[in-house]
């Protein structure tokens, strides 16, 4: 991962690429990729056709892991109404714009659905060709694929082994894992995250307040200048008024002043009357 900022000669290879992050920071972000993978709204929200699909996580049987044909795993996508996501992934295929041509990535696609499996008995093999579909082992869920681009919500597929095995990979609130020493998922504040439902329920909303009326109240109020608004001029300087009306008065007398003398200057009877009336003692 670059920090940023402008790099004279990035391709240098004893350059330092990535930052460490602390073991625990990184398993409790993939906890956090996996929990977001079971809401449908943000598996739909990154883009995956989960429309059809009955529901997520979606768990398959274990027979699955025994695949080692590609029409195999098509025809189970299909079956499972999950098979859209890959034709998603098919179309988008694009040639990269730039040089990243020449440096092995022609192309640029989405991502499709992520497998997880317990025991490699021909999946891998099964699923491998289909574009945008990744595979991992239960025991190596790896950040990077399942919250790609920093994005939550990954479409994954388990097989029932993977699914049950979880509880021994990662532990639960009272059990250690087995495969991360001394590791004891983080404690959640709520046991049910259904907050809308929590406060709809009968419990409280018979002992909370009724709600009152509504009132709307500015935050603020609006800052005026009283260099161009003249109502807050005068609030402030009353005698800003009479200085107004005397320069507008001045401004008339001038204006009447050389209409006059140019008048005069075309010697016009009418002008010489108007300046004698003007002048006048």
């Amino acid at each position: 991962m670059c920090r940023g900022g402008r790099m004279f000669a990035p391709t240098k290879t004893w350059r330092k690429w990535h930052v460490k992050v602390n073991q625990n920071q990184r398993r409790f972000a993939v906890v956090s990729a996996l929990a977001a993978s079971a809401l449908p709204s943000l598996v739909l929200a990154r883009g995956h056709r989960i429309e059809q699909i009955e529901e997520v996580p979606l768990v398959i049987a274990s027979a699955a892991e025994s695949f080692t044909k590609t029409k195999e795993a098509v025809a189970l996508l299909k079956s499972l109404k999950a098979y859209s996501d890959v034709v998603k992934v098919s179309n988008s295929r694009k040639l990269r714009a730039g040089k990243g041509k020449m440096r092995n990535r022609r192309h640029r696609q989405r991502r499709g659905p992520l497998v997880v499996y317990n025991e490699d008995k021909g999946i891998v093999k099964a699923f491998r060709n289909l574009p945008g579909v990744e595979l991992v082992n239960v025991r190596r869920l790896n950040l990077l694929q399942l919250a790609p681009g920093g994005h939550l919500g990954r479409f994954v597929i388990w097989t029932e082994g993977a699914f049950a095995l979880l509880d021994e990979v990662f532990g639960t609130f009272d059990k250690p894992s087995v495969y991360k020493k001394d590791y004891i998922l983080p404690t959640a504040k709520i046991s049910n995250p259904d907050v809308t439902r929590l406060i709809n329920s009968g419990e409280i909303q018979s002992v909370v307040r009724p709600a009152g009326q509504k009132t709307q109240k500015r935050p603020w109020t609006q800052k005026k200048n009283p260099l161009v608004n003249k109502a807050v001029l005068f609030r402030l300087n009353p005698y800003a008024k009479t200085l107004r009306r005397q320069e507008l008065l001045k401004q008339e007398r001038l204006k009447k002043h050389k209409k006059a003398i140019k008048k005069a200057k075309q010697g016009t009877a009418a002008g010489e009357a108007f300046l004698a009336t003007l002048f006048a003692p």
